[in-house]
C-alpha cells in the first residue's frame, strides 16, 4: 500500500507492505470555531467572563506559546482583537521556556496580521536572563520559582495554550505556560530533573512528579489574576474544543477532549514503527524526540523504530547531544546522569531507554555524524529506511508488521486487545 508521510511541509509517498496499521489522531466532529471560542469565553469555569476580566484589568499581559506548539493563537486573537485593541495597556509575552526567540516566519505563525499591529508590545521570554526574573518562593519539592518579572508586576494575565499529551508532563497546556514557559533556566532545570522518574509519562498526572511540582509551584502566583484559554486541536489543527476560566480547572476540563483525539487504539504492536514529528514540531531534534518517545508504545521488544523529522533548525538545546556524545552505550549515559543532572539530560535518558531494547533509525536533514551521536542510524529517505528494516526483520525469520504514526508527536497508541 502507498502512504503519504509528512516531512516538513511536504508529504512523501512511501510503499509499505502489509500487514500495516496506520495510527492518526481520531476523527472528531467539530463545530464553528468562532462559536466554540465565544461559548468558552462567555461561560468560563470558576471565573467571570473574559470581557469583565479584561475591563477590570488596568494592565494586561497575554502569554502565548512559541512556534514549537501548534496552538491556534492567531485564531484566538482574531476573536479577542476587539478587546485587546481597545485595552489601554496590553503586552504580549512569548513563552519560550528554554527555546530560542522566534524567527520572522515564526512570528507570523503565532500572530499573523496582528504582528504588525502589536509588534512594539511583544516581548520574548529569555530564561537565561536572570535580571529579568523575580523569585517568588519554592515548591514542596524544593523547586525555586524564578519567573519573568512581567508576570507579577503586571498582575493580570491572559494565557492562551493548547492541551495535548506530553511525554513526561502528562499533558501540555495549563500550568506549562508558566513552568517552563516563562520561568528561569534554573527553575526549569530543577523541575525537569523529575522527568527521569518512570512515573513522568504521557497521560499521567496523578503521581507524576513533574506535573505535581508544576502545580505546586503555581501556588506562588496566588496573587496574580490569571484567565486561561485552553484549546484542543484536531489532527489537522482545527479547533475541536476550547475551555476557559480558572487555569487549573480549564486545563482539567480540556484533558477529556484531548484524550478523545490523541489516544488512538492499536490492534497489535509492530516490529517496525515509523513515527513522524510533523510540522511545526519538527523544528529541531530536541522537540522531535517526543515522537520517538510515543512510538515505544507501539513497538515490540527488539523492533526497529524509524524517526522521521526534518529538524529544520538543527539540534535545539544541545546539552542532551553533548551527553550522548560522551557515551557509546545506554548504560553509560545513565551512569553520567547519576553523577549530576543538567537540563536536557532527561531527553537523553528517555532516548537511551528505548535504545536499550530496540533499534533506532532516523530520516532527517541533520548531518549523519550528528545522528550517529544520538545512537540512531541515519537514512536519506523514508523508503530506503523502511526497505532495510523489512529486510532486517525477515532475516530473523519474522514476518514484518508495520505501524505508521504520521503525527507521532501527538499520537498515543493504546492497545485494544492482543499484545
Amino acid at each position: 500500500m502507498q502512504v503519504d508521510i509528512p516531512y516538513g511541509k511536504e508529504k512523501i509517498k512511501v510503499n509499505i507492505p502489509e500487514p500495516c496499521e496506520i495510527l492518526v489522531p481520531n476523527k472528531v466532529k467539530g463545530g464553528d470555531e468562532n462559536e466554540i471560542i465565544e461559548e468558552a469565553l462567555k461561560n468560563p469555569i470558576g471565573m467571570e467572563p473574559f470581557k469583565k476580566f479584561a475591563e477590570k484589568s488596568k494592565q494586561l499581559l497575554v502569554i502565548v506559546n512559541d512556534a514549537t506548539r501548534p496552538t491556534p493563537t492567531l485564531k484566538v486573537l482574531e476573536f479577542l482583537y476587539p478587546f485587546l485593541s481597545s485595552h489601554p495597556n496590553v503586552k504580549f509575552l512569548i513563552a519560550t521556556g528554554v527555546h530560542r526567540a522566534p524567527t520572522k516566519e515564526e512570528y507570523q505563525f503565532i500572530f499573523g496580521r496582528f504582528y504588525d499591529i502589536f509588534k512594539d508590545q511583544i516581548y520574548v521570554h529569555d530564561a537565561r536572563k536572570e535580571e529579568e526574573m523575580m523569585y517568588l518562593g519554592r515548591s514542596k519539592n524544593g523547586t525555586e520559582m524564578y519567573i519573568n518579572r512581567m508576570v507579577p508586576e503586571i498582575g493580570n494575565v491572559l494565557v492562551i495554550g493548547s492541551v495535548e499529551p506530553h511525554y513526561f508532563a502528562g499533558y501540555t497546556g495549563g500550568r506549562k505556560s508558566f513552568l517552563p514557559g516563562v520561568a528561569s533556566y534554573k527553575t526549569i532545570e530543577m523541575n525537569h530533573k523529575l522527568a527521569l522518574s518512570d512515573k513522568a509519562r504521557s497521560l499521567a498526572l496523578e503521581g507524576n512528579p513533574v506535573h505535581q511540582d508544576m502545580v505546586d509551584a503555581m501556588n506562588v502566583l496566588k496573587d496574580v489574576n490569571v484567565f486561561s484559554i485552553q484549546t484542543v486541536l484536531t489532527g489537522d489543527h482545527g479547533i475541536y474544543a476550547v475551555t476557559a476560566g480558572d487555569l487549573l480547572k480549564s486545563f482539567d476540563a480540556a484533558i477529556k477532549y484531548a484524550n478523545e483525539i490523541f489516544c488512538v487504539p492499536l490492534k497489535k504492536k509492530g516490529n517496525i514503527v515509523i513515527t513522524v514529528a510533523p510540522y511545526p514540531m519538527d523544528i529541531d531534534l530536541y522537540q522531535s524526540q517526543k515522537a520517538l518517545d510515543n512510538s515505544k508504545l507501539a513497538l515490540e521488544i527488539n523492533g526497529i523504530v524509524i524517526l522521521v523529522s526534518k529538524c529544520r533548525m538543527g539540534i535545539g538545546e544541545e546539552t542532551f547531544l553533548d551527553l550522548l556524545s560522551k557515551a557509546n552505550t545506554p548504560q553509560k549515559v545513565l551512569e553520567i546522569i547519576d553523577k549530576g543532572y543538567k537540563l536536557g539530560y532527561h531527553k537523553a535518558a528517555k532516548m537511551v531507554q528505548i535504545g536499550a531494547w530496540a533499534q533506532m533509525w532516523m530520516v532527517t536533514d541533520l548531518d549523519d555524524e550528528i545522528v550517529k551521536k544520538t545512537m540512531m542510524k541515519p537514512y536519506e529517505s523514508i523508503q530506503s529506511a523502511l526497505d532495510d528494516a523489512v529486510k532486517t526483520i525477515k532475516a530473523r525469520n519474522e514476518q514484518p508488521r508495520i505501524v505508521v504514526m504520521p503525527f507521532g508527536s501527538l499520537t498515543i497508541p493504546l492497545i485494544k486487545g492482543g499484545k
